[in-house]
């Protein structure tokens, strides 16, 4: 059974489904993960390098759901299979900063008028303090604008932010910068940014690319984000990044510029699911980087395998998109290097890596 605690949650909430594993178990469950991938894409008897691992109370990005009910508010995550929502008392994966925001945020929900039935709050923690983005299901009110402010300034938060559902995120209060570092520039993220889910499972993806960069020649990075590898590439090459998301686009840019590297990072704005880079314009590259979301990177990969690009760095958070384009590559001639498990989502059935190909043509 599983050593590091005991959570009052396992078997009703969806999070963590394999946490009851003795460690022997659990980490060749999650090596298996990645093991499987690659042999359906063609590369059977890969020897992966010893999986990377991230610990307990190191999470710093949490996206809870809220929804109200006759008996108050329950805010947490979904029970397996299901849309229901198990009201978290603690969470042993996230940071302790972040688990102590549940009580007074059910009881800033529980006053808001813009929060009918459902929400969703995701928070950031930021070298400043936790960056909190909520959704909710009606309109803003000017008391849920003081509520909202007295809540950044009680609990020491550097930015709250609100958004109607899906639209974009309005900056209610922003009481000091909300900056953190990404391998050593200070950047300042959008409300509800991506960023990778712990620092050490940040720092174990960063050095498994690393290794594989190519000594000469520039380097496409897609995906890129707000600059998770992007300043981490820099050190050692020049990059072009391309990211769908403005917010972020511009988040990077500013970073990028602020801290003098304008002449090795050029930034670009591109929805690569709905325009992916043509061959022509991968050409000039000795390597590209991707990290896709869940979704993976299929019309994507698609053209980087007909560009013949010679170093492919693929960091996956899915295992099974990650066969899907990893069979492509396999199918234009490209040899798997080396493979690199990462325990980032501890105790969940999802497994981050980093894959290394190169292409043989």
């Amino acid at each position: 059974m599983n050593s590091e605690g005991t959570c009052p949650h396992f078997g009703t909430c969806g999070g963590c489904t394999l946490y009851h594993l003795d460690a022997p178990t659990y980490i060749t469950h999650k090596s298996d993960l990645l093991t499987t991938a690659l042999d359906r894409a063609g590369y059977p008897d890969i020897a992966l390098n010893p999986i990377a691992r991230t610990g307990p109370g190191e999470r710093r990005r949490m996206d809870l759901a809220a929804r109200r009910l006759h008996i108050g508010i329950s805010l947490g995550l979904h029970r397996t299979r299901s849309t229901e929502v198990v009201d978290l008392s603690t969470c042993l994966v996230l940071d302790p900063s972040l688990v102590a925001l549940f009580p007074p945020l059910r009881d800033l929900l529980r006053r808001l008028q813009c929060f009918r039935r459902e929400a969703s709050v995701i928070a950031n923690l930021l070298d400043t303090g936790p960056d909190l983005l909520l959704r909710s299901d009606a309109p803003l009110t000017l008391p849920d604008r003081l509520a909202l402010t007295e809540f950044a300034r009680s609990h020491a938060l550097p930015r709250i932010s609100w958004a109607h559902t899906k639209s974009e995120p309005e900056p209610i209060a922003v009481l000091r910068p909300p900056t953190t570092t990404l391998s050593g520039v200070t950047i300042t993220p959008p409300p509800g940014a991506f960023l990778q889910a712990s620092r050490s499972g940040e720092t174990a993806i960063i050095d498994a690319v690393l290794t594989a960069l190519p000594s000469k020649g520039r380097v496409a990075e897609l995906y890129a984000g707000c600059g998770s590898l992007t300043f981490a590439l820099a050190r050692q090459t020049r990059v072009s990044a391309w990211e769908g998301d403005a917010a972020s686009v511009g988040a990077l840019r500013s970073a990028a510029n602020h801290a003098g590297l304008a002449g090795r990072i050029e930034v670009k704005h591109r929805d690569l699911a709905r325009q992916p880079l043509q061959p022509k314009e991968l050409s000039a590259f000795s390597a590209v980087v991707l990290d896709p979301p869940y979704a993976g990177a299929a019309a994507q990969i698609a053209q980087i395998v007909v560009a013949k690009v010679p170093v492919v760095i693929y960091v996956s958070c899915n295992p099974a998109t990650l066969a899907r384009d990893a069979r492509t590559l396999r199918q234009a001639g490209y040899r798997l290097i080396t493979a690199q498990p990462i325990d980032q989502f501890l105790w969940s059935g999802e497994l981050e890596s980093v894959c290394i190909f190169a292409s043989t043509i």
